[in-house]
């Protein structure tokens, strides 16, 4: 049996009227730019992450370069952050101007680990990014214990973990700002690109939303340069009506990472491991594996639906292996995870038959 790794139309379906209702007032009203829609959206998502302000833009990275940029990351500063991630985590930090200085990684959650942060601090340092990598929160009260410490700012990279929760408290409130992205394949995707930032400070709130356009307030005043960077009404209306299901997705998904955990019985294997005061959503459910490559091969010609999230940490990339001087076995623990990891399917709308399928594949092939 084929199994996906994801699949939209199963999402789609049950909700297709009431999307398509949502895309034809946009066009009966035809304010496809910042249109009421995104106030709207803006608002909810504020409520839904406990913060008083959220700000609608062209896609997750964004979201992270208009948040660093609002809190004056430029030309000569230095943002810490993980080394084992998304590309765009440390991508908006160069395109700044800044450095990026990596730490290593908790080899359990895979998250920045918080207890090497202080040591990569100098006078340059101007901001701390945690990512909270496949939907688990990363460590933030040492985060903001040493942020506060030292007077810096902390950005929350939430791109893959909307309702994620850190002993109580959602993802992306703890921090100065918290990012979000809303690419299709995110637990609440749009049908195309967008991002979202939230702030509980009112200055920054208004700086970002000066930067998403292009730095004009009232228009067509410039105080600032900025960005064309504004969340579409189509796709701010389309996340209405999926947000209403996000809960709910969420609890679907952690059904069967805990089916997973459960079932699987090879010592080859180790599941996921998450922290007990974290609410893990599962953008992916990645296990540590023996001879992943050959697995990846494997599964993907028995039509098995998986992905490496990430093959490669930062530091090697081409871009950064010279122009950042951390070379191979900088980041030990990151290098090792890079070469173990591979998702498996979580969506909600798995079936028990697929999930089944999934699990004696992959106790075939170590057996």
């Amino acid at each position: 049996m084929a199994v996906p790794l994801l699949d939209l139309k199963r999402q789609h379906l049950p909700i297709s009227e009431e999307i398509n209702r949502a895309v034809a007032k946009v066009f009966e009203h035809n304010m496809f730019i910042l249109g009421p829609e995104v106030s709207e959206f803006e608002s909810k998502i504020a409520e839904y992450i406990g913060v008083k302000h959220a700000i609608g833009v062209a896609s997750g990275t964004d979201a992270l370069l208009i948040a660093l940029r609002a809190l004056g990351v430029g030309e000569g500063d230095e943002v810490i952050t993980t080394v084992f991630t998304f590309f765009a985590t440390a991508g908006v930090i160069s395109r700044l101007g800044a450095k990026p200085v990596f730490v290593d990684i908790d080899p359990k959650t895979f998250n920045m680990n918080a207890e090497l942060i202080e040591k990569a601090i100098t006078d340059k340092t101007k901001a701390i990014m945690p990512v909270h990598l496949y939907g688990q929160c990363a460590d933030m009260d040492p985060i903001l214990e040493i942020a506060r410490k030292h007077n810096l700012k902390v950005v929350e990279d939430a791109a893959q973990a909307i309702g994620s929760r850190y002993r109580g408290k959602m993802a992306g409130s703890m921090g100065d700002l918290g990012c979000f992205s809303f690419f299709p394949s995110k637990n609440l995707g749009a049908c195309g690109d967008g991002g979202m930032i939230v702030t509980d400070d009112d200055d920054l709130e208004e700086l970002c939303r000066k930067l998403r356009v292009h730095g004009a307030k009232p228009k067509y005043h410039h105080h600032i340069v900025g960005y064309n960077s504004r969340l579409d009404t189509l796709q701010a209306a389309i996340l209405l009506v999926k947000l209403e299901n996000l809960d709910s997705w969420h609890e679907g998904r952690r059904k069967w990472a805990k089916r997973y955990d459960e079932m699987f019985s090879s010592d080859k294997i180790t599941v996921p491991y998450v922290e007990d005061y974290n609410y893990h959503i599962y953008h992916q459910y990645t296990i540590r594996v023996e001879k992943r490559d050959t697995l990846f091969q494997y599964l993907k010609a028995n039509n098995i639906g998986c992905a490496i999230h990430y093959p490669m940490p930062l530091h090697l990339q081409e871009c950064y292996i010279k122009k950042l001087d951390y070379p191979k076995g900088s980041f030990p623990e990151a290098e090792k995870i890079a070469q173990e990891v591979i998702s498996l399917p979580v969506f909600p709308e798995l079936t028990a038959e697929e999930h089944r399928e999934v699990i004696e594949a992959i106790e075939g092939f170590y057996k």
